[in-house]
């Protein structure tokens, strides 16, 4: 018989990585998202009923118990940027991440993989890091042998940094940014998955995994990077912490007097994560421990960041046709 892998957040962007690495291993794929009509896409991610959304909120026992029944091992992808309304920090990050835990328990489910942040820190100025901490410290209180894996910012064809910023070039030839000097080490989706897979598979050690790519950039850096792929000049205005918490503030109360409907592009809890780095620590586990080599941003970037780029993908011929010359 197939075994069966519940991926809670299955549809996201981390968790389709999953999804469909689970698909190719022959597991049964059940993603477990809020909107099943909006996951339908991972379906063809494995042959005709492999891969399956159902209905989940992950802020309630039973939905969560009956996304689980019957699971083989589990992958908790469920986070958010912002907190809003119900879907707070601590509603998600800690106690769905517990409640995931502690009912994998109950249903003798054999592999726990769940998806953290580097960062995460109980004593953190950062409800972002607090919460992730803490939902780290109950998954392992409920199921001690989880792999947790803590990724750097993450890149990759759907993310929401490097098109972020990319998108942000278009209206104007200013592109401000917060925290210039702040390092990140960037890490690829995919390789993410890879070692989602391994926890799943049982081919990971229990523990605590900082996962990162080969290159280390200050945000500065890796901006300018950006800009040189989608072949724009921009004046990039780093704003200091105070100017960007100001800001951030008129961007929170316009995110809460709207319910949500008005996302903040940069919230007071982001500055405050911001003045922190954002790199794999000396004595962490990680890709080398479970065998994955991490991919190079230069490697994947161009691939998608193109389409940003004055000429769309016809930017190449374009290029190409400068180097051209007419004989007489």
């Amino acid at each position: 018989m197939y075994k069966l892998v519940t991926i809670y957040g299955g549809s996201g962007f981390v968790g389709r990585y999953i999804a469909r690495r689970m698909a190719k291993q022959g597991w049964r794929v059940r993603v477990a998202v809020r909107r099943p009509n909006e996951a339908l896409f991972v379906r063809p991610y494995g042959v005709v009923g492999q891969v399956e959304p159902v209905l989940c909120n992950i802020r309630d026992d039973a939905s969560v118990r009956a996304a689980m029944m019957g699971a083989d091992a589990v992958v908790n992808c469920v986070g958010v940027l912002s907190s809003i309304g119900k879907n707070s920090f601590g509603a998600v990050h800690h106690d769905g991440a517990e409640r995931v835990a502690r009912i994998a328990t109950e249903q003798g489910v054999k592999q726990l993989v769940q998806i953290s942040a580097i960062g995460a820190d109980a004593n953190s100025d950062s409800e972002y890091a607090q919460t992730k901490a803490q939902g780290e410290a109950g998954v392992l209180d409920a199921f001690p042998d989880a792999v947790i894996l803590r990724p750097s910012v993450i890149f990759g064809e759907e993310d929401e940094f490097f098109n972020r910023f990319a998108n942000m070039t278009r209206f104007g030839p200013i592109l401000p940014i917060t925290g210039g000097d702040t390092q990140f080490q960037p890490v690829y989706v995919d390789d993410v998955a890879a070692a989602a897979e391994k926890g799943v598979l049982g081919e990971a050690e229990p523990g605590i995994y900082e996962l990162g790519g080969p290159d280390i950039e200050t945000l500065r850096e890796i901006i300018d990077r950006m800009l040189d792929i989608v072949q724009k000049r921009r004046l990039v205005f780093n704003m200091p912490f105070g100017l960007a918490r100001m800001q951030a503030a008129i961007f929170d109360f316009v995110q809460w007097i709207s319910g949500g409907l008005i996302k903040a592009p940069l919230t007071r809890d982001q500055v405050r994560s911001l003045r922190h780095d954002n790199v794999v620590a000396k004595d962490a586990k990680g890709f080398g421990d479970l065998g994955i080599t991490p991919t190079a941003m230069e490697v994947i970037l161009p691939n998608y960041l193109w389409r940003f780029r004055p000429g769309g993908q016809y930017a190449a011929i374009q290029d190409s046709a400068k180097n051209l010359r007419t004989n007489g």
